[in-house]
């Protein structure tokens, strides 16, 4: 396995590499880098590793815009003192997310992590769970000060109220989340999921039934919504040829 740091604090970097070795002994740490520009320099005259631990907060930088101005193509396990960062992370290649200080227990899950997506996928290519033709395959949301992830199959819809952004999944859990339901919408698979109008995304399992009223469409979701919730007239026909009831 070949390995990038890109860490600026020297003793964490030199821990990181020390359990590292220990517990991946195969592991080849190909360069140690300490700032932003260094590893947009560095990434764009090397080989790119086959995996990446970053340091979240680089000096006075953000690693995140390495990944906005050099196009990545290895999975991120990001480090840092802050849970805040958690969300922004999923946008790049992250496949774990290690608060500081790392423990030897908590790395060793990560790379077993690692090593249990290169065996669900041909050739080792992580990149084909976190970057699936640029869709997602999970999201993140917030409940009280927790940050929980759900595969987009367990979601059955998204929905805004008092201008928040929710989503809500199959077993009723409710998480808040951070973007707009335009930017959501933007990252969902379209044959699964469909904008019924403003304020609901839903997934087509998450369409109990529905009926016509008036040229629009009451729409009966699963979980129960207790508002009722309708297909404008205008969207009707699209919704109709989506739900599969040309």
């Amino acid at each position: 396995m070949r390995v990038l740091i890109i860490e600026d604090e020297l003793p964490a970097r030199a821990k990181l590499e020390d359990m590292l070795k220990k517990l991946q002994p195969d592991a080849t740490v190909l360069a140690r880098l300490g700032s932003v520009k260094d590893t947009i320099k560095w990434l764009t005259s090397n080989q790119h590793p086959d995996l990446a631990f970053v340091d979240i907060q680089l000096s006075y930088d953000h690693s995140f815009e390495i990944f906005r101005q050099i196009p990545v193509k290895f999975p991120v396990i990001f480090t840092t003192a802050f849970d805040k960062y958690l969300l922004e992370s999923f946008e790049y290649n992250s496949i774990d997310y290690l608060l500081k200080p790392i423990t030897e227990e908590r790395l060793a899950r990560s790379l077993m992590k690692v090593r249990n997506l290169e065996n669900h996928f041909l050739h080792g290519n992580i990149l084909k769970l976190i970057q699936p033709e640029r869709q997602k395959n999970r999201i993140v949301g917030k409940k009280g000060t927790e940050f929980i992830a759900l595969e987009l199959e367990e979601i059955a819809y998204f929905f805004t109220e008092h201008k928040v952004v929710f989503v809500r999944d199959f077993l009723g859990r409710q998480l808040i989340m951070d973007k707009t339901l335009t930017e959501i919408e933007d990252q969902l698979d379209k044959t699964k999921f469909f904008r019924l109008n403003r304020k609901f995304i839903a997934q087509l399992k998450a369409i109990e039934r529905f009926k016509p009223e008036n040229g629009k469409i009451r729409i009966f979701l699963r979980p129960e919504m207790k508002e009722e919730i309708h297909v404008s007239k205008e969207t009707a026909p699209e919704f109709r040829i989506w739900v599969g009831n040309i």
